[in-house]
């Protein structure tokens, strides 16, 4: 029996795209140097942050895009990979694939890129997580020869190819020609965005001068009665006076004074000026770009029933679309988990409806259409009936 008991293995998974932090000389900041595009990042993030419509723009796009199934040909098949995505593990310590879309999706949104890693367990022979790289932390570049992209982590200024290049999650957003790099629904928006901050800058700045009350004293000494001599005297003792009157804040206090005395506001002639019509502007430009209906972001334009139920079309093509991208990751993950098992199936991603309106006026349709359907068949059997009956006729 040995004095010392044996450690128990335990089963770690490796991430791969994670950054490596080692020991760093005192000036860290000239070896880590970032391209240009992180200045990018931070500039969106730093959008989201200061224009709340930008940020409720994109979670209501996310909330949405909806959630999905994956349909197996074999039915036990299916619930294997139900399970799977009920139970994966995603870096944030929640579980579910649905938190690893909307995580993937909403960087997708905001950077026009995302970058996720299937994280395999220590056998090798499953699914361990499902992680969301920052992109700070991972470099994207083209592969002339497969037309496909090549994951770089960054390690402390030093790009390295990851190994294993199938476990990555890649997806660009409407991307450049001829580049490997996506585009960002916010792009476009900084300068007409810088406009509107500007403008809630100087209106609180505004409120605060006239919001917060501010008086000018003056007093104008009688040459006639002498008391010029003692002008500053009497200015220092009408401060100190005004002073203990305004600085008392629970009790109400007088004011009174001998001679010329005069006090007026600071800022209560001045006009403020009309903020109403370059904020609606402004802000019209930065809906029109995010897709965004205005009714869904608490802006109460007018619009009409009709209107609305346009945007409401406009909306759902939209999300239609972002399906349409976000399937390729979700094949490759289902895929990927059946794999490793030995199993190998036809997958279809199936989205449910958007909402109930939606479905109401696709049943609508569908209804209006058999009715036409109906009609034209019974236009034509008559017709066809008459044209028998008239050469009947015509052969007696």
């Amino acid at each position: 029996m040995g004095l010392f008991k044996r450690k128990k293995k335990v089963n770690k998974a490796l991430i791969q795209s994670a950054p490596v932090r080692g020991k760093e000389h005192p000036f860290s900041l000239i070896s880590s140097y970032q391209p240009l595009c992180n200045v990018e990042l931070e500039l969106y993030s730093s959008l989201r942050e200061a224009i709340p419509i930008i940020d409720a723009a994109i979670g209501k796009l996310n909330r949405l895009v909806g959630t999905f199934t994956v349909e197996c040909e074999n039915k036990s098949t299916q619930k294997q990979v139900e399970e799977f995505f009920r139970e994966v593990n995603v870096c944030q310590g929640n579980r579910g694939i649905n938190t690893f879309i909307s995580t993937y999706f909403d960087q997708l949104l905001t950077y026009g890129e995302a970058v996720g890693e299937i994280v395999l367990d220590s056998t090798r022979k499953g699914i361990s997580a499902l992680y969301n790289t920052n992109l700070k932390d991972v470099t994207l570049f083209p592969n002339k020869n497969t037309m496909e992209l090549v994951a770089y982590r960054n390690d402390n200024g030093v790009e390295k190819k990851l190994p294993y290049q199938s476990l990555i999650l890649t997806t660009l957003l409407n991307p450049e020609p001829g580049r490997a790099k996506g585009t960002s629904i916010l792009k476009g928006l900084p300068f007409v965005s810088e406009i509107l901050l500007k403008i809630f800058n100087s209106v609180g700045q505004n409120w605060e001068r006239v919001g917060n009350i501010r008086f000018a004293v003056t007093y104008k000494p009688d040459s006639n009665s002498g008391t010029t001599a003692y002008t500053k005297e009497n200015a220092q003792q009408i401060a100190d006076e005004w002073s203990r009157v305004m600085g008392d804040k629970n009790n109400t206090c007088d004011f009174v004074s001998v001679g010329d005395v005069s006090i007026k506001t600071i800022g209560a002639d001045n006009q403020i000026l009309d903020c109403d019509v370059p904020i609606r502007r402004i802000t019209e430009q930065i809906v029109a770009k995010l897709s965004v209906p205005p009714f869904l972001l608490g802006l109460s334009w007018s619009t009409t029933e009709r209107m609305s139920s346009q945007q409401a079309d406009i909306l759902t093509s939209e999300l239609e679309y972002y399906r349409e991208i976000l399937n390729p990751v979700i094949l490759k993950i289902a895929r990927m988990f059946l794999n490793l098992k030995g199993i190998d199936e036809k997958l279809t991603v199936s989205w449910n409806h958007i909402n109930l309106q939606d479905e109401l006026e696709l049943s609508e349709a569908r209804l209006n259409n058999a009715n036409a359907l109906k009609v034209e068949m019974e236009v034509e059997r008559d017709f066809g009936v008459k044209q028998g009956e008239e050469g009947t006729i015509e052969g007696v």
